[in-house]
């Protein structure tokens, strides 16, 4: 038998229920993996609780997209690149919330043994929509790069895969998190009256690519008066608001889909974080690990704000 997590109306945490159901086969062309630890994102919470909109719910609905674990069953006709006990990274998962995931080929990403089960689970969205965000942007060797957030886990990625990439990167955080950000390569500056002067001083050869993941007006403000081309700039906050900002968004309630090319820079993230954090070039900064039955409690903490970095779940606790 297996377990998961799964909600039948839309509400708040209390709608979560932890029950047993019978062990999943793996799809025709993937396989089953009995997981180690899963990825809690904002996404779960804004779609159980109906605040962004989904289908109506016909049948137990389980939350969640990213995982890591171990290959339990390998279906006969998928492709030979998979064996049981193979240890992997599940990417774009529909309902990671269970002790057993079926999973297409095509979902799963070897995980390195360097890569701690909490690192693999929480590389997912963080890491998919900062590079696909710094890929659309066209950040490269040489430019100067601000992120709004940046002690967020988008904003962590960023900073990081920027950094790897040549990139100087200013991040704007509180005060709590500036040596966070720091230490991840960013030179970092504190949100609030005279922002805009001290991201002056603190890149006086001037901004050449803004990644909004704070999504106020005070971060919207100073990357319009630091920017000329509004095209340079992305926000994954305020994505509803960007065709009449001017600015480029792909998520935050985007009214526009993400091209095929976006949608495999996404899928691209999981193996070249995963690799990075094998190599000691990328951190995934774990905020906290509850035990999957206590879902509820997880994404609860989650939404009040105020941790910084990945919330887990652990389905062996």
């Amino acid at each position: 038998m297996a377990q998961q997590i799964q909600y039948r109306t839309l509400g708040g945490p209390e709608v979560l229920e932890f029950v047993t159901v019978p062990q999943p086969t793996p799809p025709s062309d993937g396989v089953v993996v009995e997981t180690r630890a899963i990825g809690v994102n904002p996404i779960d919470v804004k779609l159980r609780s109906g605040l962004r909109p989904s289908p109506p719910i016909t049948e137990p609905r389980v939350p969640g997209s990213d995982a890591a674990g171990i290959v339990v069953a390998v279906a006969d006709s998928a492709p030979g690149s998979w064996a049981v006990g193979d240890e992997v990274i599940v990417q774009g998962a529909s309902g990671a919330y269970r002790t057993h995931l079926p999973a297409s080929a095509s979902q799963v990403v070897a995980k390195p043994a360097a890569v701690s089960w909490n690192a693999a689970a929480g590389i997912g969205v963080p890491a998919g929509t900062a590079y696909q965000a710094l890929r659309s942007l066209g950040v490269a060797a040489g430019q100067t790069l601000l992120v709004h957030g940046g002690s967020g886990a988008v904003g962590q990625a960023a900073i990081q895969f920027a950094r790897v990439w040549g990139a100087t990167v200013v991040a704007t955080a509180s005060a709590r998190n500036l040596d966070r950000v720091r230490s991840l390569g960013a030179i970092a500056v504190e949100y609030g009256d005279g922002l805009l002067a001290r991201v002056q001083a603190a890149a006086p050869n001037g901004i050449d690519r803004v990644l909004d993941a704070a999504g106020t007006d005070e971060a919207l403000e100073v990357s319009f008066a630091l920017v000329e081309r509004r095209s340079d700039i992305g926000t994954i906050v305020v994505g509803a608001k960007s065709d009449e900002l001017g600015i480029r968004a792909w998520a935050g309630g985007s009214p526009h889909p993400l091209t095929a090319e976006e949608q495999a820079w996404r899928r691209e993230a999981y193996g070249v974080a995963a690799d990075l954090i094998a190599a000691g070039r990328f951190e995934v900064e774990i905020a906290g690990v509850w035990p999957l039955a206590e879902a509820a409690a997880a994404q609860e903490a989650l939404a009040a704000g105020g941790l910084r970095g990945k919330v887990i779940l652990d389905p062996r606790a």
